[in-house]
């Protein structure tokens, strides 16, 4: 038995307290006596009942380059890892420590959108809608459990190789709470599929995600782009390179190492996900690339992870290291009728066409 399943059996009890706090929250969300607001704004809500990533980042960039072109949008997330509390709004630089890393990432490659961040979802969109420009359209990152709000469409992700319904409630398993609560979620996107899916195993996987009839099921999975410099823009075919050193402080690293040991030698090194690197750990990273032996060889980090390196890139610790990252981005295919930008730009339009008849309506919010 692996220790990860030692320990899972160990703490089997407290699961189930585990589950009964989380079986009696819901409860008194569908009792009505927490109380529930649906916010006068086309609100898409992006997240998993799954501890770890299952890929939101990504996917809510996904949505941007849908929706932003468009619409006035607003990304609103919880800022995992800042330095602030409370509502805070991006005001250009773009800063891990004040946003977080993701928040801070997207507001870089985003420099039009309105970036906020607050652990409270309620209070961050009335904070965003008493703005002089109110957003039409705020998506919500990681909101999946946060029951307080409730989006126009919630959209769950679920891992290809780890799906819900081959989990199991934490601590025991990963789960945040019971695989019942895909319910709530208009649309479903398997991630980190492959490219190609035979029609059995996606019928078969579809049929054991028990989902009812009005909900729409997408699978998605990475293209990986090529590398780019730390502080620059000239991208670097990774073919071009002999020997990588990796270095990722992600939650799953592992479809990273496979891909990039496809075109050339690998040495990982893997942080905590959400690592914030120290000047030692810089000293290991040199360290470790000194030794690598290839006559064309980089660092290659991962996108997030650029934008954590970015506040050390001043420090003299970092001159004459070559640091690329790798972007990525998600292909979204189809299991239904129609296209996943098509179901979403259709949604998003017709309620926001609404909201502007409406607008002389006074909402309580």
């Amino acid at each position: 038995m692996s220790f990860r399943k030692t320990i899972s059996c160990i703490l089997f009890p407290l699961t189930m307290w585990y589950a009964v706090g989380v079986w009696f929250r819901n409860l008194m969300f569908s009792l009505g006596i927490k109380r529930q607001v649906a916010p006068p704004v086309t609100t898409i809500g992006v997240g998993n009942i799954c501890a770890g990533g299952a890929g939101k980042t990504p996917h809510v960039e996904y949505l941007l380059h849908l929706l932003s072109p468009h619409y006035e949008t607003a990304l609103l997330s919880r800022g995992y890892r800042r330095k602030t509390k409370g509502f805070v709004l991006d005001d250009g630089c773009h800063s891990p420590s004040r946003l977080g890393d993701e928040p801070a990432m997207l507001a870089q490659k985003f420099p039009k959108l309105t970036v906020a961040v607050c652990e409270n979802r309620v209070e961050g969109v009335q904070k965003l809608l008493q703005r002089e420009l109110p957003p039409q359209v705020i998506l919500l990152d990681d909101v999946f459990q946060h029951r307080s709000i409730k989006p126009t469409v919630n959209i769950l992700l679920t891992e290809y190789h780890k799906p819900y319904f081959s989990d199991f409630i934490m601590p025991f398993g990963d789960l945040r709470e019971f695989r019942s609560a895909c319910r709530r979620a208009r649309i479903v996107i398997v991630t980190k599929s492959p490219e190609v899916i035979n029609p059995i195993d996606r019928h078969n996987f579809i049929a054991r995600l028990k989902l009812r009839s009005h909900q729409r099921v997408f699978f998605s999975h990475i293209h990986y782009c090529n590398p780019l410099p730390l502080m620059g823009t000239t991208p670097l075919p990774l073919d071009t390179i002999d020997e990588v050193l990796l270095v990722t402080g992600i939650a799953h690293p592992e479809p990273m190492i496979q891909y990039v040991s496809g075109l050339c030698a690998v040495t990982p090194i893997s942080f905590g996900d959400h690592h914030r690197f120290s000047v030692s750990d810089i000293k290991r990273i040199r360290k470790a690339f000194e030794q690598l032996k290839g006559a064309r060889k980089l660092i290659l980090t991962t996108e997030k992870d650029a934008v954590r390196l970015r506040e050390l890139s001043s420090s003299d610790i970092m001159a004459g290291l070559p640091i690329y990252y790798l972007p990525i981005e998600m292909r979204i295919s189809s299991s239904s009728d129609q296209p996943f930008d098509h179901v979403i730009e259709s949604i998003v339009h017709e309620n926001v066409s609404f909201l502007e008849r409406m607008k002389n309506t006074k909402f309580n919010f």
